[in-house]
């Protein structure tokens, strides 16, 4: 009888397992996902920088998709014909504060007040193995944006530090933002004892006067039915890859880490207006980020927590940020 060297044989099964998973769930997917993202620096004893993130998206099922997704998703050369496609629609709001809210004066060796209340509108197709994903984002930049009366609102309500200086925030601009990303499931897949370990890298490119850049990253994780997802949907600095998730098993969890780099060419929140005069600051041209967190599923509902650590995002920034965000997600 032929026998086979152990190593070389486990590799080839943990290659071959993200090919078994998409066969498993070639079948077309009916529910759609709903995501509410909330990202504070409460959870970092904090006030001050990215200090407010909130984001609530719809996923549409697989099923009878209308042709024009098909036709879209055919013109980007990056999606695979085979994957299966869904719309994605989102609105949020984000908000950044300078760290002496005291002040009514331009404070200017720190960032400036600012908003940002968009929606937006992505395609997004699951092969099983990848996630690719396209979001076109339009919005509001300054006051429009409402985070002046959201901020103070909140603040009276749980009895913080009144925010002074919010008339000096950034000038209404209209923002429009492209942007993409693909996530590759189980690059490195394997089960000891039951518990399943995997990476999942992803790349991703953003256009636009609000956030120019390119990201490249990967996410380590540890626990149960890590096949139902690409890791917990955020908000920032990640794009909202991983709205998405199909569970296979009744309950499952995993604990998981994230390594992240962009390189920024504009960020509206640190270099200020594109068309007018505004304040700023000097931007870091290179950011790094670590994610920690957990997530649990159970049935058709999922809930994560991820806390970022980010290094410096402009040169006069005294600390480097952190910040928490909580993800609650239903299938139905």
């Amino acid at each position: 009888m032929r026998t086979y060297p152990l190593i070389p044989c486990l590799v080839m099964l943990a290659g071959l397992a993200p090919s078994l998973a998409h066969a498993n769930s070639m079948e077309e997917d009916d529910k759609g996902i709903v995501n509410i993202i909330f990202e504070n620096d409460i959870f970092a004893g904090t006030d001050e920088g990215y200090t407010n993130g909130f984001r609530a998206a719809w996923l549409s099922s697989e099923k009878n998709m209308p042709e024009w997704v098909n036709d879209a998703a055919s013109w980007l050369p990056m999606f695979s014909p085979e994957g299966s496609k869904r719309v994605s629609v989102a609105i949020g709001q984000s908000m950044f504060a300078p760290e002496d809210l005291s002040s009514y004066n331009v404070i200017a060796d720190d960032r400036p007040y600012a908003g940002w209340l968009y929606g937006s509108l992505g395609l997004v197709s699951d092969t099983g193995s990848t996630l690719d994903n396209v979001v076109l984002t339009i919005g509001m930049v300054g006051p429009s944006s409402m985070a002046e009366q959201t901020q103070k609102f909140v603040h009276e309500v749980i009895d913080s530090p009144y925010p002074y200086g919010w008339h000096n925030q950034l000038e209404n601009e209209v923002g429009i933002n492209l942007a993409y990303e693909r996530k590759w499931r189980a690059i490195l897949q394997a089960t000891p004892f039951g518990v399943g370990v995997d990476a999942v890298p992803h790349v991703g490119v953003n256009f636009g006067n609000v956030d120019t850049n390119a990201s490249v990253g990967a996410t380590f994780r540890l626990g149960y039915d890590l096949p139902a997802d690409y890791g917990p949907p955020r908000i920032r600095p990640s794009l909202p890859g991983s709205d998405f998730f199909i569970p296979t098993k009744e309950m499952g969890g995993y604990l998981f880490t994230t390594i992240e780099g962009r390189a920024v060419a504009r960020n509206i929140f640190l270099d200020g207006n594109t068309f007018r005069d505004s304040h700023s600051v000097n931007k870091e041209n290179f950011v790094g980020s670590l994610q920690l967190g957990g997530t649990l599923t159970w049935g058709d509902a999922r809930l994560s927590y991820t806390h970022v650590f980010m290094t410096k995002e402009y040169e006069e920034q005294d600390k480097a940020p952190q910040f928490g965000a909580i993800t609650l997600s239903y299938r139905f």
